[in-house]
């Protein structure tokens, strides 16, 4: 069966104004928020040239959406998505818009930029399941493929042009060199931007008019605790789909939380690189990764064996590829690097989605699909940040190449002593 939408179901979606109004805000919003992830490490580092203090910060980010994250997919289940997405784009606002005036007025001090991270953190808990669980109150069930596959394009590009707009704006109107901040205007413009985003994103957002969804079940709900605890279970008791959620857990920690600070370090520590070889960098990955779902939705036969086989080849050879970065001299070889690795895992990203979506019953996915984002927006970050105070007892050179071998050997493990070469493309629901 092919589930690609067909041409005529994405011309509905795209002539379909209260999807327009959501794409939109959702671009806008998207956009900005690359801008952040290119301004906020950059600004610490400009401040303190602490790798310790960007730690601190990503995990004032990171722990209270690990910590908060699996609550707000409860408390979406049990309220509008709307409600709760609308007072996020909020409070992103006022967070981002005190941010980038504190970097304006050159009085921000690193007290508050602890705050405001902490404060980003707890609304992007809620955010992120919020704005995850719109679409199925936006766009009708037989149009909800092609929404979510113009979304999810939409995302890649924005992944695309946001870091390299960013990269090139901070440097041309200011990034802080030398702990300048009186010359760091590009960081502020690029908070602003995303503050304004936010707003924008919120009045569009206000445009969207709902529509009816299955009924809530009759009789008492299930407490937030214990409907969270009942998503855990099921996950448990799946073999296959617990061993998924062991094996990203542990790349997410290994890998790519390292990796997540490694990239503004090197570009920040290496005087041929700057924020605009940052930028270009994310941008190569943003670029592949879409080129990978490309290639995917051209090719979804391509396989080494099966689903899981594939997935773990290709995490191979993205930690042998991974090895040499921390000897990068020049942005084209850093793009190279990111491009490929955003190219092999946009290849598998269709796939994995689409078998954890089939794999998981309809009452649960919601619970399912928050654990999954716990795992890559809460795990990373922390291991991100605690990539910052491990680079004061190890180079560079060491973190890449010792990311990439520890990937090579999780993936190899796996391979061999566990059920994940049996993971097959899912042709429908394997659970009632």
């Amino acid at each position: 069966m092919n589930d690609r939408p067909a041409p005529s179901t994405r011309g509905a979606v795209l002539r379909d104004r209260n999807f327009l109004w959501m794409m939109v805000g959702g671009a806008i919003s998207l956009l900005g928020d690359q801008f952040t992830l290119i301004a906020l490490p950059w600004l610490v580092l400009r401040m303190t040239g602490d790798t310790m203090v960007l730690g601190t910060v990503l995990a004032l980010i990171a722990v209270p959406r690990a910590v908060f994250i699996l609550v707000g997919g409860a408390m979406v289940d049990r309220y509008s998505p709307k409600t709760v997405l609308m007072l996020t784009k909020h409070a992103n606002t006022l967070l981002l818009g005190v941010l980038a005036v504190g970097v304006f007025t050159g009085g921000l001090s690193l007290p508050v930029i602890y705050l405001l991270s902490l404060g980003i953190g707890v609304a992007s808990a809620f955010s992120i399941p919020s704005g995850t669980s719109m679409l199925p109150h936006v766009v009708r069930p037989e149009h909800l493929a092609a929404a979510n596959g113009v979304m999810l394009g939409m995302r890649q590009v924005s992944m695309f042009l946001g870091p390299l707009v960013a990269g090139v704006l901070i440097a041309v109107f200011g990034d802080g060199a030398g702990g300048d901040m009186a010359n760091a205007k590009g960081i502020a413009i690029a908070l602003a931007f995303d503050a304004f985003s936010f707003a924008l994103s919120a009045w569009t957002l206000s445009k969207v008019v709902t529509i009816a969804t299955a009924p809530r079940p009759d009789g008492p709900q299930l407490g937030v605790w214990n409907s969270i605890a009942q998503g855990l279970r099921h996950v448990r008791g799946d073999a296959e789909l617990f061993t998924c959620y062991l094996y990203w857990a542990a790349v997410a920690v290994l890998v790519m939380g390292p990796l997540h600070i490694a990239l503004p370090v090197l570009a920040s520590s290496r005087p041929e690189l700057g924020a605009s070889a940052l930028g270009l960098m994310l941008g190569a990955h943003g670029a592949g990764t879409l080129a990978g779902m490309i290639l995917s939705g051209m090719r979804p036969d391509l396989r080494l064996g099966t689903l899981g086989t594939t997935m773990l080849a290709i995490d191979v050879v993205i930690g042998l590829i991974t090895i040499p970065f921390g000897y990068v001299e020049a942005a084209w070889q850093g793009a190279l690097i990111m491009g490929s690795i955003g190219l092999l895992a946009g290849f598998m990203q269709v796939g994995v989605f689409t078998w954890l979506q089939k794999r998981v019953p309809p009452a649960l996915l919601g619970r399912a699909m928050s654990l999954f984002m716990f795992i890559f927006m809460g795990l990373v970050p922390i291991a991100a940040a605690a990539t910052g105070w491990l680079l004061r007892a190890i180079t560079l050179p060491q973190l890449f190449a010792g990311c990439g071998v520890l990937l090579v050997l999780v993936a190899v493990a796996a391979m061999l002593v566990s059920p994940l070469p049996r993971m097959r493309d899912a042709r429908g629901p394997t659970a009632a």
